[in-house]
Parts: C-alpha cells; structure tokens; sequence
C-alpha cells in the first residue's frame, strides 16, 4: 500500500474513532472517495488497535484503579467501592456487544457494507444524538452509573454493527438519554471500547492468521502507530471540551456526510 494511502487512512480511523461520526463508515469510503483499492480488514484491524493502544494509555489510570479495586474486595473506601462498581459496569455493558458479534456480525458485515447503508444510518443517529444533546439532563455523573443503565448503554453499542452508526456516537446517545453529563457519558464510551475493540479485534486476527492471508506487517505497523497518535490527541482534546461545546457540531457534519453520501449516489 502506498505510504501517502497508509497515512490518510491513519489519521482517519484515529480522529474518527472516539468522535461520535463513525470511523467504520470513513475506513469503508475513503477508497471509493479517493480510487484507491479497499485496504482490507487487516489493515483495519491494525488501525483499530492503534486506537486502542491510545484509549489504554489515556485511561491507564482509571484502568488500574479498577484493577486494583476488583483485586482487593474487602477494601470498602468510597474510592474502592466507585472503581469496583464502574468496572463492573463495563463487564456488563460489554455482555450484549459479545453475544451479537457471535450470532449476527458477519451477517450483517456482507449485507449492510454500503454507502446508502451509511449514509442512512449518519443522518438518522446523527439526528438521534442531536435529540439526546438538546433533551437530556446532563444531570448523573460517571460514577452514577448502575447495572440497568450500563446494560442499556451497552445494548445500544450493538447497533454500531450497522455501518455509520459509530460506536462512540451511539453510546453517548444511549448515555446522555439516560441524564449522563456529556464528559460522563463519553468517558464510559471510551472506557466501553476498550474490551469492545480488544475482543473483536483478537476475533479477527485470529481468524486472519487461521485463515494464512499474507500481511503487510509494515504498513499495519506504520498505521497503527499513526492511528495510535491522532486517536490520544482525539481523546484528549475531546473530553477537555465536550461539556462545553455540545454535539451540535457532530450532528451537523453527519448531517452533510449523509446528504453528500446520498447526492454522490443519485
């Protein structure tokens, strides 16, 4: 693969990952965009982890706080109670994403992989989010969280399954529609995609390798570094201004994805 294709498709899937405006979807129509050949789901599977290498590192803190609180139950601190029932959460969030990705996913990969799928899927969640934005409370805070609301949440990621729905995008839906705080519901996304894209991740590379598919070890390396890089600034410069900013400017840009998607398909 070319190294200017290898790059583009980097910063792509890292600015995109964590944004509520579906990295799936632009990984799938950057090549018909620009005529270049599909990268291929390996490439993909790379970019994905790179990303998750930047969400690890972000949270790593907050990763070993909970760690630490699910080693040691007898300690019964406020902050070792928060940490254990947060980690708990996740666990729970993450059941519905495990259950669908064996029963349906691949089904649905062959089916929906289509720019009128995506372009459909932008401007409905899109519009969605803009709801849940402008009606919800904001009124719980991360560690509000219960195992009802976790399930939720994480019986909305299975939607992400449709290509440009956006993992993030949908689980801060489901979070701000149950009263989270913006800043809350996207850390609880990004903590959520931590076992969701390490999962379908080793799923697939497995399959891979099973599969003897050759590898362009280089260039996934390359992407994945580059993905890793544009996916902590994301991280970063998100959270810092989420609560502030609002997803107005999210919905919008879906909003004109969507439409260019469905005028470029007229």
């Amino acid at each position: 693969m070319p190294i200017e294709h290898i790059v583009l498709l980097s910063l792509v899937q890292g600015l995109t990952e964590f944004l509520p405006i579906s990295s799936s979807a632009h990984l799938i129509l950057m090549p018909k965009l620009f005529g270049f050949v599909d990268q291929g789901l390996a490439f993909d599977i790379a970019l994905h982890l790179g990303s998750l290498g930047a969400v690890v590192l972000y949270f790593r803190n907050d990763i070993a706080s909970m760690i630490s609180a699910l080693a040691h139950p007898a300690r019964r601190d406020r902050h070792n109670v928060e940490e254990r029932r947060l980690a708990i959460q996740i666990v729970i969030a993450t059941i519905p994403i495990v259950i669908a990705g064996f029963i349906v996913k691949k089904v649905l990969d062959l089916e929906l992989r289509s720019a009128l799928v995506i372009a459909l899927a932008t401007i409905g969640f899109g519009l969605l989010l803009w709801w849940a934005d402008t009606t919800g409370r904001r009124e719980r805070a991360q560690h509000d969280m219960d195992w009802k609301s976790a399930l939720l949440i994480g019986l909305s990621q299975v939607l992400a399954i449709i290509p440009g729905t956006s993992r993030s995008g949908i689980t801060m839906t489901a979070g701000l529609m149950l009263g989270f705080n913006r800043e809350s519901a996207a850390r609880f996304s990004f903590l959520l995609s931590i076992p969701t894209i390490l999962m379908s991740g080793a799923v697939i590379v497995l399959d891979l390798l099973q599969g003897g598919v050759a590898l362009d070890w280089s260039g996934m390396a390359i992407g994945a570094g580059l993905s890793f890089l544009a996916a902590y600034a994301c991280i970063k410069l998100f959270l810092q201004y989420i609560e502030r900013m609002g997803m107005t400017v999210f919905v919008l840009y879906r909003l004109l994805l969507g439409a260019a998607i469905l005028w470029y398909l007229v």
